[in-house]
């Protein structure tokens, strides 16, 4: 089962098409604004107020690297990623 939100990519027809092939696979849809579950609000959220607070972008090069500075920031940082999973009350286990 694979648990999604409503990104433009992630409802194309051609990924339901895809996914119909396949008997084995689920797709599940979570409603369309629900921050409490989704563990990647919780990572924007870190970007807005830290990286991305109080700056303008006069073109899009310098935004994409100020955001990929921050990803690189949080990602070296577990308790970050744990603090945006736990915010959700979800837990990941081993498969």
């Amino acid at each position: 089962m694979v648990v999604r939100d409503h990104l433009n990519v992630h409802t194309a027809v051609d990924l339901r098409e895809w996914a119909a092939d396949r008997g084995w696979l689920t797709i599940s849809y979570l409603p369309p604004y629900v921050p409490d579950l989704d563990p990647v609000e919780g990572i924007w959220s870190l970007l807005w107020c830290g990286w991305l607070s109080n700056v303008a972008f006069a073109t899009p090069e310098p935004l994409v690297l100020r955001v990929r500075r921050g990803l690189r920031h949080i990602r070296c940082r577990s308790e970050l990623i744990d603090g945006c999973l736990a915010e959700t009350g979800l837990t990941v286990r081993p498969a």
